[in-house]
C-alpha cells in the first residue's frame, strides 16, 4: 500500500512541476492557480496548504496531499538552488576570463585598474547570464532531471556549492 501512496504522490508532485515548468510568465500571471502553486515557497502558503490537506476524509488522502506539498516543495527548493549554482558560476567563469584578458592587454592590474575592471566585469557577467537566463534555466532542470537518480552526486552539489 505504500508504494501504491508513493506513486500517486509521485504523480502529483510530477504534475504540479510539469505545469510549473511549461507555463509562461504570462500564464503565471493569469493563472490563480499557478500562482497558488508557485506560493508554496512562501512558509505561511505551504503551511495552509498543508493544512488543507488535513481536511480531507481518509488518512491516506490526507499523507498523499501532505507528502505532495512537500515534494513539490523539495524540487522547488532544488531549482532554486542549481539556477543560483550554475549562475554564478557562469558569471565567475566571465568575470575570470575578462579579467585574464584585460591582464593579457595591459600586462598589469593595480588597484587602480581593477575597481572600474571589477564594476566593469559584474555588470557585464550580470548582463550576459541575465540574457542567457532561458538557458540556464533549461539547464538547470536538465541537471535537476539528472540528479533526481543520483543522490550521493545531488547531495554533493548541493551540500558544496
Amino acid at each position: 500500500m505504500n508504494t501504491v501512496a508513493d506513486q500517486e504522490v509521485d504523480e502529483i508532485a510530477q504534475k504540479i512541476m510539469c505545469e510549473v515548468e511549461q507555463a509562461k510568465t504570462k500564464d503565471l500571471a493569469d493563472s490563480s492557480e499557478m500562482i497558488k502553486i508557485l506560493h508554496l515557497t512562501n512558509p505561511s502558503n505551504a503551511k495552509a496548504l498543508l493544512e488543507h490537506a488535513d481536511e480531507a476524509s481518509t488518512k491516506r488522502e490526507r499523507d498523499i496531499g501532505k507528502r505532495a506539498v512537500v515534494e513539490a516543495l523539495v524540487v522547488s527548493t532544488w531549482h532554486t538552488r542549481l539556477y543560483f549554482i550554475i549562475r554564478s558560476t557562469i558569471m565567475g567563469l566571465l568575470g575570470a576570463l575578462l579579467t585574464l584578458i584585460f591582464v593579457l592587454i595591459f600586462h598589469q592590474l593595480t588597484l587602480i585598474l581593477e575597481i572600474p575592471l571589477g564594476i566593469f566585469s559584474f555588470l557585464f557577467t550580470l548582463t550576459v547570464s541575465r540574457l542567457l537566463d532561458v538557458q540556464i534555466v533549461k539547464t538547470t532542470k536538465a541537471i535537476t532531471d539528472y540528479l533526481v537518480n543520483h543522490k550521493s552526486l545531488r547531495n554533493f552539489v548541493l551540500n558544496h556549492f
